[in-house]
């Protein structure tokens, strides 16, 4: 019988990482790889019984962590589960399904998004996929930040399987903007990717229009407008510190 193992990365997920172990109570295995808790992660995680491996934060970032995590078991399948995410009970068994047919496959699956504790329907936030789904053998993670995979499988898609608490206060919410932030802005300088002061305000400009009329966030409320907004200033800001990782390249005089 082919095996399923969760993989979930963590670092200060104490609030998070109970709720998310047990919605993935259904696997065969789960695995978590820690960057570097300081609060009670560890001593949750490990009461309920999963292997805990702490492995620091390289320069490969996020697409490192989930490759090092993907040789940290020998399951047949693998299923990545952020700590603030949970799988829903009723694609459980779907996932099961698929991993006992065997029929190789890279699965995306559809994650519902609940911001400050009010679930959004519109905007950048929904309609919201992400690949978690696949053999272990077939795939391999790239990316500092929005990491993705490469893979040759057949690619599929799974509906309703996530719920994603993604913030709760603004203090975690800025923590988060300034650490992603910083590193699209790095990762971009890597790329030898450029853009001009009037390109910055055009760029975050368009995200606004996109995400709160083309994609419909003004029928969420005042949540919807204030998510454009900050994905607005989210866009404005990581360009600002790209022309300030080249200004400081060229010795700081621009």
């Amino acid at each position: 019988m082919p095996r399923l193992a969760v993989l979930i990365l963590t670092r200060n997920e104490e609030a998070h990482i109970e709720a998310c172990i047990k919605s993935a109570s259904f696997a065969d295995e789960i695995v978590i790889v820690d960057s570097g808790s300081t609060d009670r992660t560890q001593a949750i995680a490990e009461s309920l019984g999963v292997k805990f491996v702490t492995h620091p934060m390289g320069d490969e970032g996020f697409a490192g962590q989930r490759n090092f995590a993907l040789a940290q078991t020998q399951a047949d399948w693998v299923f990545y589960l952020d700590a603030d995410e949970r799988i829903q009970e009723e694609a459980a068994e779907e996932i099961r399904h698929i991993v006992s047919d065997g029929a190789e496959a890279a699965y995306r699956v559809e994650r519902k998004n609940i911001v400050f504790g009010k679930m959004m329907y519109h905007g950048g936030h929904r309609p919201d996929f992400v690949y978690r789904l696949y053999p272990r053998t077939g795939i391999h993670w790239q990316g500092k930040v929005h990491e993705g995979i490469e893979t040759d499988l057949p690619r599929k898609t799974l509906h309703n399987v996530l719920l994603h608490y993604t913030y709760t206060t603004w203090n975690q919410y800025f923590a988060k903007f300034n650490h992603y932030t910083s590193l699209a802005a790095q990762s971009m300088f890597e790329r030898n990717k450029r853009v001009g002061k009037l390109g910055a305000l055009g760029h975050a400009s368009f995200t606004f229009i996109r995400d709160y009329l083309l994609r419909g966030g003004c029928l969420d409320g005042f949540m919807g407008l204030t998510m454009s907004v900050m994905a607005s200033v989210y866009t404005f800001v990581k360009y600002l510190k790209l022309i300030n990782l080249y200004r400081l390249q060229d010795g700081g005089s621009k």
